[in-house]
């Protein structure tokens, strides 16, 4: 027998998206459902987070939570092996950001604490809960059909669905509305480690971006010790893999002299795992009575750490949609556009960058030794997490095209930035 049940909103996925959106609507009074496929904890990639988090945690009540678990990130570290010298961005160097530093975190922990926190401000959470079918409907209550731990059917009769889904997009598949992105088709392959040497002085506690030719990779530092390491390269270099995983894995490391020193002594803690980073988006992002927010509106290259920023802003920005649209249709319809229009200003601003950080002149830009058209700030408030840049004089994307404009047509004559000493913190 099939049981059948009522609520405001429905959420389809508990991770950061899913369980922040909870937590401020069931703030607001809304009775809302969460339902989530796994069981808490659970590994999940992922693991730095932006200072612009910050005031997103303390809005939800868990910031001190957050640093207990988290270590300190004062900014982050970028190495070019093509220009043999490491750039360092330190956050509380950037005059125009309010704040200066960020965590990183296992997102076992980081993931049930927000969901536990929705918990505890109302929502109601089925975890090992799987949505088999949605049947949206733009009068009355949606149709959500979930297979519980106990193997039983649930009828949901919800008067708002929330996608938070994340990677298996579950409302973009059947609304035949996801566009994959050609022109960011990566891969990944990524572990935690022990005995990887940590970098010191101002550039201690930093997330690490190591520049090769067909890519990047990531050093994150983690609680007891570990770290996490990835590699994401273009898909013509995974091609070029004719062995197993750890041997490729170690290839690549060895190719890539600033990460292979600091991976000297490494032992893995967990197996390797690789996964396509197909990029993908969507024409719309919500609509009668359905919105779509983090990974499961669209999925960027993760470069710049943007994934929970992304998934927890648009969670913060789709809450008031769904608040206003249950109280008065056409407001929330209005409010559904400015959400539309912000998510897209944001994943343009990511996926500029993401396109061309294989390309000698935006690697340029990063390590070069003087600020040209104040990109220094420009980067920094990308690296902060300020994707939803409002249209004025000059946001920080704006800074980087700029010098882009610039820079590209005098490299096709040979001119190239100076780079900046190896080691000196940029000064941003």
């Amino acid at each position: 027998m099939q049981n059948r049940q009522e609520c405001d909103v429905l959420v389809v996925g508990g991770g950061p998206a899913g369980s922040t959106i909870a937590a401020l609507l069931a703030q607001k009074g809304r009775h809302v459902v969460v339902l989530e496929r796994d069981g808490f904890p659970r590994f999940h990639i992922g693991e730095s987070l932006l200072p612009l988090n910050l005031p997103l945690f303390e809005r939800l009540g868990v910031l001190e939570q957050v640093k207990c678990i988290g270590v300190h990130k004062p900014g982050a570290e970028v190495v070019s092996d093509g220009h043999s010298h490491t750039a360092i961005f330190r956050f509380d160097q950037n005059p125009y950001l309010s704040v200066d530093h960020s965590y990183h975190v296992r997102r076992s922990d980081f993931d049930k604490l927000l969901l536990d926190n929705s918990r505890t401000l109302g929502a109601t959470v089925l975890e090992e809960t799987r949505v088999i079918d949605v049947e949206l409907r733009a009068e009355g209550r949606s149709r959500v059909t979930a297979c519980g731990r106990d193997k039983m059917a649930s009828l949901w009769f919800p008067r708002f669905v929330v996608d938070a889904s994340g990677r298996d997009t579950l409302l973009l598949k059947r609304l035949g509305l996801k566009k994959v992105d050609k022109r960011n088709n990566t891969a990944a392959v990524f572990g935690h480690f022990r005995n990887v040497s940590s970098t010191n002085g101002s550039a201690q506690g930093m997330i690490t971006m190591h520049l090769f030719k067909h890519g990047w990779f990531w050093t994150i530092p983690l609680p007891d010790d570990v770290t996490s390491v990835g590699l994401v390269g273009t898909r013509s270099f995974f091609r070029t893999r004719t062995d197993d995983l750890d041997r490729f894995f170690a290839r690549a490391v060895a190719a890539s002299p600033g990460l292979a020193q600091r991976m000297a002594n490494a032992e893995p803690v967990s197996p390797l795992t690789a996964t396509a980073n197909y990029s993908y988006s969507s024409p719309r992002f919500s609509g009668d009575g359905y919105i779509l927010i983090g990974d499961a509106a669209a999925f960027i290259d993760p470069l710049f750490s943007s994934g929970v920023m992304m998934a927890m802003s648009s969670a913060t920005l789709a809450a008031d949609v769904v608040h206003a649209w249950l109280d008065d249709r056409k407001a929330g319809e209005r409010q559904m556009r400015a959400y539309e229009r912000k998510l897209r200003r944001g994943l343009h601003s990511l996926s500029w960058l993401i396109y061309r950080i294989n390309n000698t002149v935006l690697r340029d830009i990063f390590m070069a030794s003087f600020d040209l058209f104040d990109t220094r700030n420009g980067l920094l408030a990308i690296l902060a997490g300020d994707f939803y840049e409002a249209p004025g004089l000059m946001p920080p994307l704006r800074r980087l095209q700029l010098a882009y404009g610039f820079l590209y047509p005098l490299s096709k004559l040979g001119v190239r930035l100076p780079v900046t000493p190896k080691l000196r913190p940029a000064q941003l």
